[in-house]
């Protein structure tokens, strides 16, 4: 296990190599001139030209790599152009908000869609299959957007059960009364597609030899299912976490905006529109970053759950 971690924590370095270079060249490719764009509009060509001494961008592309670089591993990217605050001062206040929101969806989305899918999938062909499956197929085919305006007309302007938008310096105020609408309509969006991929994951195992074996020798459906059937699957589950766990950020970005939760997504979607260049690097490299860290989790949660997987 030890050599199999420092194997994939040395094959990292070459992964983020390339993810800096890629997002560097991209940047200086088709980024625009950042001097010019933190000038503004008015700013004279004297201004622009201090600016772009300032970043050092008259320097070759050698060194503003470097220069880029060393902010990598320095976790220093400097200030934001658009509001002159620290970028890992915005990370850290604007985090907290969105894994208030994100977290939640993603625990929930799991714990509610697996025992739907392994109850339809005992039961396969039966009507309540059947109708689960018509009912996750109706909501994959509606946008989120539309789940987002219907609950909020609904669950606030109707039935007043949730502020519309809101956000508060506590974290108990914000998971007991701003959060809870948004991770409801999170989870109904989330919990369709998660029903149907677990069921899929459920059938294969049911059909395997081993079930039929454990039903011979007397066990209980319980016990086939909760102690057999779900270990088994959990290794198929685990990798369908880990693959959501990035997407959640991505995801956070609309329900930030609509409900107007002061997150990390709805400050890169402010920075895009302001060309705010230091941020949109550093959502870029941590998120690359972290893709490869759940991974490496994702790989050793693996061996925890099936002990006959072997890591090489």
């Amino acid at each position: 296990m030890a050599a199999y971690l420092v194997r994939r924590l040395w094959q990292m370095i070459p992964t983020l190599a390339g993810v800096v270079l890629l997002v560097f060249f991209l940047f200086k490719a088709f980024g625009g001139d950042p001097a010019e764009v933190l000038g503004g509009l008015n700013a004279s060509p004297e201004q622009v030209d201090a600016i772009r001494e300032q970043l050092g961008l008259n320097e070759p592309v050698w060194v503003q790599l470097w220069i880029f670089v060393k902010q990598v591993v320095g976790f220093d990217w400097g200030r934001s152009w658009a509001t002159n605050e620290a970028v890992s001062q915005l990370f850290a206040t604007r985090l907290p908000a969105t894994l208030t929101v994100m977290l939640p969806i993603l625990v929930l989305d799991t714990l509610v869609a697996l025992p739907i899918a392994m109850a339809v999938a005992h039961r396969r062909g039966s009507l309540t299959d059947r109708a689960v499956m018509v009912i996750t197929t109706v909501a994959l085919s509606v946008s989120f957007l539309v789940y987002i305006i219907v609950g909020q007309y609904v669950f606030a302007f109707q039935l007043g059960w949730f502020p519309v938008q809101g956000w508060s310096e506590h974290v108990g105020t914000n998971l007991l009364v701003y959060a809870p609408l948004p991770v409801l309509l999170a989870v109904m969006v989330g919990i369709a597609p998660q029903t149907r991929l677990y069921r899929s994951f459920f059938l294969d195992e049911l059909g395997q030899d081993y079930v039929r074996t454990a039903r011979a020798k007397g066990m209980t459906e319980g016990v086939v299912l909760f102690r057999h059937v779900l270990r088994n699957a959990l290794i198929p589950i685990l990798a369908n976490v880990g693959l959501q766990l990035p997407g959640i950020f991505v995801g956070s970005f609309l329900i930030e905006v609509f409900f107007s939760i002061p997150g990390l997504g709805r400050e890169v979607l402010l920075a895009v529109n302001r060309s705010d260049f230091p941020v949109i690097q550093a959502v870029t490299v941590y998120l690359a970053m972290l893709t490869m860290v759940i991974n490496l989790a994702t790989d050793l949660a693996f061996r925890l759950a099936d002990p006959r997987v072997v890591l090489k």
